[in-house]
């Protein structure tokens, strides 16, 4: 895995594949032209398309036996038991070879034994071990975090959140405990550190990525005066290390990290993933090891968060779809996408950041990303003498504090999108830790606000509203008998289940659509019992007046799916008015299609997808499935930091007056929020008082009453392979 070609560097030959990988399956005929009128077969629901691959071989591991070469390759086997046969014991991988969470080993094959080892009756698959790429107050004051804490003091306190990523500085006085608990490396709260590259057993990040994404979810801000905390100031962070100092790795440390934290989640109370790592996506989801190893995670009840991506736009700087990647494609993986707050604290301005990948996904076009959160211009802690530090320079932001260096850093990406969405979610789970990883997907998406101007397959069910996600979190563990549900209008009120937008209900936490086990956008439970039902059926289109514990009366009418034959090929889907499928719209009679891909041709007509327009470039999708020209790559430009190519500065929010990088509201920590007039005033309102307003009266209210300083400091963002 790789995070970026070297900023402002050359691609050199030998490196080049490696820098583009994540890009996989971009074709030359990249635009969609036109609708079809045939109809295509049906797709079976909750179960592999025709695209999935079956064989004992993956595509790339057939062709590399089939040339019968000397030359080696990493792969990851599974089988049938988990039992290693004994001629596979001389190619496992040493200390890291065993992957138990998939019933799996690491290891490295000649590839002219491939064919032979794979004809054992105990092998399940090969899969070939691919590479990895990675992809602040103003952040928390517009989602709505910075309220949460400081007016019901909901800080993540107790919830454990393991970062796989680059690991985690030696010490930052931002990750300071605030708390009596004693943690194992000095005052951090760094509860465990697992070197899965060089077996080093302290803290340490060498490549400064994983220090970024831990400072978005947990920082507390101590070197800013608390203006640059991140969203969930005291979480307890689990750091995985599973990138080096170049963010270069494979899925096989990424495995072995999730078994670490299947088998060690009740140890450090790990109720979070956050993956603001990925892999090119080369097979199904219902295949790929690595997304079913977050599968095993998500049904042990453990929330894997994931970056959408940085494939959003095409090499021409046009809008693409289709560049999600894994494990991000997988529907029980919360995938997040990047918006951009524009500098302000308003949500008004806020807007999609152009790099953000859309959906739907390769080989199972799924509808993702999930949602998105603020990415662009993030501020968060730098690790000293780390790669990403001492190649952005500029980019290095300081604190109110003296220290013996700058202590932040800004950088832009889904990377930084998904650590916001996991602190978030980590103060879900403080006000409500019953909370299941499907339940936390459901509040977020329902309580989303949906932006004018962006289709479902750009900005999921909408952008991140935590005041929203934790208020109804909490009324769902508080909640008694008369109560009204907090429904807010700006709630989108939706929740994308499989590919189907769904309207017009309201969730139920006692549904049995956000069990354990239940897998997102099924038509039935697993033991295929029962329908599927999401909650309660609302009386009008606000869904204001559900009232806690007449949900399940006689009067009530369920939110669910409904089978209207025993083989449950025809679905109703929620209502009839409830229902939008955001991929495949009318085609296969509103149901998802099997085999029809986006761009094929047949010969005769150019079949594309129901949603599909003439204009849109999609990553993937050629004639014969083989071809494999790489986003970015045909030019052969370079691989440089976005906001560089034209030669002038990447400044993120303009420096036309020439003022420092002054954060705007919240002046002070305190139980006061403390705002400026245009006279320059300040205003002092208690924190407290805030939470008794609805969530649009809230975020009325965190909006400056003026315009903000502009920004000097450059934000790097991370392209050719970053998250």
């Amino acid at each position: 895995m790789t995070r970026l070609c070297p900023p402002g560097s050359r691609r050199k030959a030998g490196a080049f594949l490696l820098c583009v990988f994540f890009f996989v399956g971009a074709s030359a005929r990249a635009a969609a032209s036109g609708a079809h009128s045939r109809v295509a077969p049906r797709a079976n629901r909750n179960s592999p398309n025709a695209f999935v691959n079956r064989a004992k071989l993956d595509g790339e591991l057939t062709r590399r036996a089939a040339n019968g070469s000397t030359d080696t390759t990493s792969v990851i086997v599974t089988f049938t038991d988990g039992e290693l046969p004994s001629e596979f014991r001389p190619f496992v991988k040493r200390g890291r070879g065993k992957l138990g969470i998939i019933n799996g080993y690491a290891i490295e094959v000649p590839n002219r034994l491939l064919k032979t080892l794979a004809a054992n009756p105990n092998v399940v698959q090969f899969h070939i071990d691919r590479p990895l790429f990675k992809q602040n107050l103003r952040t928390s004051v517009t989602t709505g975090s910075r309220a949460l804490q400081q007016a019901l003091g909901i800080t993540g306190a107790g919830v454990g959140v393991a970062v796989i990523d680059s690991g985690i500085a030696t010490w930052h006085d931002d990750l300071t405990n605030r708390s009596t608990r004693v943690y194992p490396y000095g005052n951090q709260r760094v509860a465990a550190f697992v070197d899965f590259v060089n077996g080093r057993t302290m803290p340490y990040d060498d490549d400064g990525h994983g220090t970024h994404v831990a400072g978005v979810i947990a920082g507390n801000g101590y070197d800013s005066g608390g203006q640059k905390a991140g969203m969930a100031p005291d979480a307890s962070l689990v750091s995985l290390k599973v990138l080096d100092a170049n963010g270069q790795g494979t899925i096989s440390n990424i495995i072995a990290a999730l078994d670490w934290v299947l088998a060690n989640r009740t140890t450090y109370n790990i109720r979070i993933v956050n993956l603001s790592v990925s892999a090119g996506v080369t097979e199904s989801y219902w295949t790929d090891p690595l997304t079913l190893a977050a599968k095993r995670l998500v049904d042990g009840g453990v929330v894997v968060v994931a970056a959408a991506g940085n494939r959003g736009r095409n090499a021409s700087g046009q809008p693409q779809y289709g560049g999600i990647g894994a494990p991000a494609n997988a529907p029980w993986v919360l995938t997040v996408g990047a918006s951009s707050t524009n500098g302000t604290t308003t949500r008004a301005d806020d807007t999609m950041a152009s790099f953000s990948s859309r959906g739907p996904t390769y080989l199972d076009w799924a509808a993702k990303p999930d949602l998105v959160a603020p990415g662009v211009g993030t501020v968060s802690m730098a690790a000293p003498g780390s790669t990403l530090v001492n190649l952005n320079l500029r980019a290095l932001v300081p604190g109110t504090i003296s220290t013996s260096s700058a202590p932040y850093l800004s950088l832009s990406g889904t990377s930084m999108a998904a650590p916001v969405v996991s602190g978030v979610v980590a103060q879900m789970l403080q006000v409500n830790p019953a909370l299941t990883p499907n339940a936390v997907k459901a509040i977020l998406q329902y309580t989303s606000q949906s932006y004018p101007g962006y289709d479902a397959l750009t900005e999921g069910a909408g952008f991140l509203n935590a005041i929203g996600a934790v208020r109804l979190a909490q009324f769902f563990a508080t909640a008694k008998p008369g109560d009204k549900a907090p429904t807010q209008s700006m709630w989108s009120k939706h929740v994308i289940w499989g590919n189907h937008l769904l309207t017009g209900g309201f969730v139920l936490p006692s549904a049995n659509a956000w069990r354990i086990g239940t897998t997102w956008g099924a038509v039935q439970t697993a033991d295929g019992t029962d329908n599927i039902v999401w909650g309660t059926s609302c009386s009008d289109a606000t869904c204001a007046n559900v009232v806690w514990g007449t949900a399940t009366g006689p009067d009530n009418i369920v939110w669910g799916t409904a089978c209207l034959d025993k083989t449950c090929t025809n679905i109703v889907w929620g209502t009839a008015a409830g229902d939008d499928n955001i991929v495949w719209g009318t085609d296969c009679g509103g149901d998802d299609c099997d085999s029809v891909v986006w761009g094929t041709a047949d010969g005769t007509d150019n079949i594309v997808w129901g949603t599909a327009s003439g204009t849109d470039n999609i990553v993937w999708g050629t004639a014969d499935g083989t071809d494999n020209i790489v986003w970015g790559t045909a030019s052969g430009d370079d691989n440089i930091v976005w906001g560089t190519a034209d030669g002038t500065d990447n400044i993120v929010w303009g420096t036309a007056d020439g003022t420092d990088n002054i954060v705007w509201g919240t002046l002070v920590q305190s139980s006061l929020a403390t705002w400026a007039t245009t006279s320059g005033d300040d205003v002092s309102t208690p924190w407290t008082w805030l939470m008794t307003l609805t969530d649009e009266q809230v975020f009325a209210i965190l909006n400056p009453v003026s315009t903000p300083p502009t920004m000097k400091t450059k934000s790097v963002v991370l392209l050719g392979g970053s998250f």
